[in-house]
């Protein structure tokens, strides 16, 4: 089971469990709430309507006398009230009243006159002076809806204190219940709310963890592939101080290899012109004619000159290589940045005796680092100089290509043998120059391939239609994000 999941499910779980433990509680407590409610207000009705019996009930006159007529007249009354959504149009009511020794002597609904009701619990306890209150089923002997009653003493008017009969006042319970299963079916409906309302924070809550962990697995995953990613975005929890740990890890691993891995190619690269040049300063010791200390000084100078710019080139390429992503988002119209790559490479086309020309440019512009891209394109001029035939020309150019532009640099060359195609952009992998036979670092395309990844382009070496060489630079129209192409 995945994590989002397990996280999902134990955080539903909590919540659902106490919300339904909580919503059994509140409804469990609605209906004797109610009840208890409904006892507070029968007693205190019981007590008021037995003060306005007891005169009554002392003249013998209850039947006949003005509290039956009163109570009949209310009885009568279509209340129109609206109570909660529900309308209530009667009293719901029975009011009896027993002597001092519990017999019937009044019944609002005349059913029970002349019964001995004092063995009922409510006339029983009042008669001897304690609170009586009662439940018993509406139609005896069946079990369904229930009455309940409360009793209130009825004193004597002229002393307050002798006990001269029991009111007892009844309501059905069936009339709250619809009040009840009214408040039941709001906890439900609001607790159903709550446990869903407490399902969508734990989604939230889960995919705000996922989400980190997630990129953190990403940013781990492309770590360990080798590829070139920024570091996790700052957050200020702990899973942003995950992220920040592993990128300080990864910096200081990467580190090590790296500077072992250049060490190493520097190492590889330089064993061959150091040797050249220990053999010639051997040779320079001894005797020679003046024709061969010229070669081998020359030889010395040539040397000296590629170990220089190997090593440059491989400093610039370490510094592009170590960024996973642009340091610097700028733009840049394509007819300066060609204008630029041109002008920088004159000197030494003119000193081949190569004409660089500049044809078709749309007056657009790229997004990105503009030393970057002008070194780039330096490069490939570079390459196309010396490849090219002296008094050839080397034409650069940019069009419209999808969704970028791409940048082309071609030249009239003897062009790239099949077999060194798939190798061109090899580090360290380099041809022949045509003439001299003297090879490059094999670091300038490399470097290319750098700088195009971070725009989110890509660099392609083709054959030119007629012969010699089209370097192609492709890039984006739009600003390149920050992370580089998959």
């Amino acid at each position: 089971m995945r994590l989002v999941l397990k996280l999902f499910l134990g955080f539903f779980l909590i919540t659902g469990i106490a919300a339904f433990f909580v919503m059994r509680v509140f409804v469990n407590e609605v209906k004797p709430g109610v009840r208890q409610a409904m006892e507070s207000t029968l007693v205190d009705a019981a007590n008021v309507l037995a003060e306005m019996a007891a005169a009554d009930v002392k003249a013998g006159t209850i039947r006949s006398g003005s509290f039956t007529r009163n109570l009949a007249k209310a009885r009568q009354r279509d209340l129109k009230a609206m109570v909660w959504r529900f309308p209530k149009r009667s009293l719901d009511y029975r009011v009896t009243i027993t002597d001092a020794k519990g017999i019937v002597i009044y019944d609002s609904l005349g059913r029970d006159l002349g019964r001995d009701n004092s063995r009922w619990n409510d006339v029983y306890r009042t008669l001897r002076g304690e609170y009586g209150a009662r439940s018993s089923p509406e139609i005896a002997g069946e079990e369904g809806d229930t009455v309940m009653h409360v009793a209130a003493p009825v004193y004597d008017p002229a002393d307050g204190r002798t006990l001269i009969g029991v009111l007892s006042l009844a309501q059905p319970n069936r009339s709250i219940d619809p009040f009840i299963a009214a408040s039941q079916r709001a906890i439900i409906e609001r607790g159903a709310w709550l446990i869903g309302l407490s399902a969508l924070v734990g989604v939230l809550v889960t995919m705000w963890l996922t989400t980190g962990l997630g990129q953190l697995s990403r940013y781990a995953r492309a770590v360990s592939a080798g590829e070139p990613v920024p570091p996790p975005r700052r957050r200020r929890d702990e899973i942003g101080d995950l992220g920040q740990a592993l990128e300080t890890m990864r910096r200081k691993l990467e580190g090590k290899a790296y500077v072992e891995q250049y060490v190493q190619s520097l190492t590889h690269e330089m064993k061959s012109p150091l040797a050249a040049i220990r053999g010639a300063a051997e040779l320079l010791q001894e005797p020679l004619p003046e024709a061969d200390r010229v070669h081998f000084a020359r030889s010395i100078v040539d040397q000296q000159e590629r170990l220089t710019e190997t090593i440059d080139k491989l400093l610039a390429l370490a510094e592009v290589e170590q960024h996973g992503w642009l340091q610097t988002r700028d733009p840049i119209a394509l007819p300066v940045l060609l204008a630029d790559a041109a002008a920088a490479a004159q000197v030494r086309a003119q000193a081949a005796g190569v004409q660089v020309r500049i044809g078709s440019v749309p007056d657009l512009q790229v997004q990105g680092d503009g030393y970057l891209l002008r070194q780039a394109l330096h490069n490939l001029i570079d390459n196309a100089i010396a490849f090219s035939p002296s008094g050839a020309e080397i034409a650069l150019q940019a069009e419209v290509d999808g969704q970028g532009v791409r940048l082309q640099v071609a030249d009239r060359g003897a062009g790239i043998p099949d077999y060194a195609r798939e190798r061109v952009f090899e580090r360290f992998y380099s041809l022949a120059r045509p003439g001299s036979g003297r090879r490059s670092s094999g670091l300038g395309l490399p470097f290319v391939q750098e700088v195009a990844r971070l725009h989110d382009g890509r660099a392609s070496v083709d054959v030119r239609e007629g012969g010699g060489t089209v370097a192609s630079l492709w890039l984006p129209l739009g600003a390149p994000g920050q992370r580089p192409r998959r």
